[in-house]
């Protein structure tokens, strides 16, 4: 039969697309861990509050809730670096730009990563080029300079 004769149900939820799961390991900080378990906690608690005629609401949070459920398995708990001397993951690193800004991020896993709030993914082409750089050495990305200034 084709489907122009078919009735359409109105009620119908597109299937929605996966979330793409990265290809890099899964390096989290213990506050990065802590942030996944809390978000598949309230996923859990929305899917037990989602009437079961709200389709929509339900694939969402089933789509979300298999996303993070993959990441909390494939999480690679990381503890802070033991000495500053270079930077690691999980370092608080300072870097003075060549136009005079000073910025501090501390580089985490993909997921916690936030550089508005100082938070940078280590796979970032910035935490890139500071891994394993000390104080004083110079970093070069997207044809901008900046200088490490503090590890921390």
């Amino acid at each position: 039969m084709s489907r122009a004769f078919v009735k359409e149900d109105d009620d119908a939820v597109e299937d929605m697309p996966e979330r793409p799961v990265s290809t890099a390991p899964n390096l989290v900080t213990a506050e990065g861990l802590a942030a996944i378990e809390a978000e598949i906690a309230e996923l859990n608690a929305e899917l037990a509050e989602a009437g079961v005629d709200d389709r929509a609401a339900r694939a969402r949070i089933g789509r979300d809730l298999r996303y993070w459920t993959a990441r909390r398995g494939s999480a690679q708990l990381t503890p802070p670096p033991e000495d500053n001397g270079i930077v690691r993951f999980g370092s608080v690193v300072t870097i003075d730009r060549e136009d005079g800004r000073r910025q501090t991020f501390r580089i985490v896993g993909e997921d916690e990563a936030d550089p508005e709030r100082g938070t940078l993914s280590y796979v970032s082409p910035l935490a890139r080029a500071l891994m394993g750089k000390a104080v004083g050495e110079s970093v070069s990305v997207a044809g901008s300079d900046a200088e490490i200034a503090d590890i921390a």
